[in-house]
């Protein structure tokens, strides 16, 4: 959580950077909470301090025989106790309500962050490619799925319920290539690759600050302390917590891994299609490094730039967005989207995401570093999405069709595509 004190220093900041975030959080409760408790605080060591002499006094006046006056002090010991014990149940009521407001503390937010409520307050940043202009009759992702025998939504809904899908032959293979693709991609640029755990306890979506405030979108397994994770963003930040790590180098850590999300909210939004989908897959970047701005908004570009990268592979038209404050999460410092042109909607949709988060998710978690001077200091933590499908499938299918209703397959997936240049509907062969 962040520091108390900071908070204190920065309350108006601070409650104006939740009302920007639409977070239900009042800083002036939390301060007084925190004043209340700290005076119960030095109530208690004073009864503490009472009982200690009381109890010497009662040890003087048995030597002495005084039984009328070790009766008189017994009692004033056992009422001290009654006290302190009510003081201390008190005590750990108010932490406990501490706690929870601390938790919905937002992190700050750059300079350079636009100031906005939603999404479509992002500003441009740049745009890289031209959307190339189709002259035949377009067909959207599911149709060129089902033609192709790549996609079946309708036996994934009886199976699964809405958002959910089974993915065929060919449309399994590129759902692997791009994840293929991404993490070779990010090997080859220092980062580690990890196999991670799927559920977690619910202390590591609090450590990454997905919780409280994302459990609605999460999926619990019943009767256990363990959640099916939404990104591995969250079992990679985990990896290290609670521990003093050497960054000399940033941590360069990635993943893919299967992900789930309710998508609580979206009701009627993005329904048809593979747009919005309980079940994905991710591949991740997830980098540490120390609390030093000017370094982490270098990785920041960085991390961005990889994923750039691999939609320059695929020969997608996207934009890079800087995202605004009113649509960012609670543990975000800065970020940017990136959207890829999708033919069928006519527009832009988001594929990818990138985060600089500061020190907030380093404080959660106990992820600390030794500076310069030996002195033990929390971390920065960033994470970007390399890819995710089959959100990817959208454009990368619509994009790459052709008049005879074949589908071109980008040079760089030809290898993870056993050298397949197209993909043909089975009515063509």
């Amino acid at each position: 959580m962040l520091d108390l004190k900071w908070i204190k220093e920065n309350a108006d900041q601070v409650q104006w950077t939740a009302e920007q975030k639409g977070i239900q959080l009042s800083v002036t409760k939390l301060l007084e909470l925190d004043r209340t408790r700290r005076q119960l605080l030095q109530e208690i060591e004073q009864r503490r301090a009472d009982r200690n002499r009381l109890t010497g006094q009662v040890r003087e006046a048995m030597l002495l025989e005084l039984n009328d006056e070790v009766r008189r002090l017994q009692e004033n010991v056992r009422e001290n106790n009654d006290v302190l014990s009510n003081q201390k149940l008190e005590l750990t009521r108010l932490e406990q309500e501490l706690r929870e407001l601390m938790l919905l503390v937002p992190n700050s937010v750059s300079p350079d962050t636009p100031i906005g409520a939603s999404d479509q307050d992002n500003v441009l940043v740049r745009s890289v490619g031209t959307p190339r202009e189709i002259l035949f009759p377009l067909l959207d992702h599911t149709t060129l799925g089902q033609l192709h025998g790549l996609i079946d939504i309708p036996r994934g809904v009886k199976t699964a319920g809405s958002r959910n899908y089974y993915l065929r032959g060919a449309g399994v293979r590129l759902h692997r290539a791009v994840q293929e693709l991404a993490l070779d991609l990010l090997s080859k640029k220092g980062f580690e690759l990890l196999e991670v755990p799927l559920m977690v306890r619910e202390e590591a979506l609090v450590h990454t600050g997905f919780f409280p405030l994302g459990m609605d979108q999460t999926y619990r397994i019943q009767d256990e302390d363990r959640w099916l994770v939404g990104t591995s963003e969250v079992p990679l930040i985990n990896y290290y917590s609670d521990e003093i790590l050497d960054l000399r180098k940033p941590l360069k850590l990635a993943a893919s891994s299967t992900c789930f999300r309710s998508e609580v909210g979206s009701a009627g939004r993005d329904v048809n299609g593979l747009y919005r989908v309980h079940q994905f897959a991710k591949v991740e970047q997830v980098v540490i490094c120390e609390n030093d701005p000017a370094l982490s908004e270098e990785l920041l570009q960085e991390i961005t730039a990889n994923a750039e990268e691999l939609l320059q592979l695929l020969e997608l038209p996207y934009r890079v967005m800087a995202v605004c404050i009113g649509d960012m999460s609670q543990k975000t410092y800065k970020q940017y989207d990136i959207e890829t042109w999708m033919p069928s909607r006519n527009s832009y949709g988001e594929t990818h995401s990138s985060s600089n988060v500061h020190e907030f998710q380093a404080r959660r978690s106990n992820l600390r570093f030794r500076d310069k001077d030996g002195r033990l200091a929390y971390c920065h933590t960033l994470n970007n999405t390399a890819v995710a499908s089959p959100r990817i499938l959208i454009p990368l299918l619509e994009n790459h069709q052709q008049e005879d209703g074949s589908i071109l397959i980008p040079e760089a997936l030809r290898p993870y595509m056993q050298g397949l240049e197209r993909l043909v509907p089975p009515s063509s062969l």
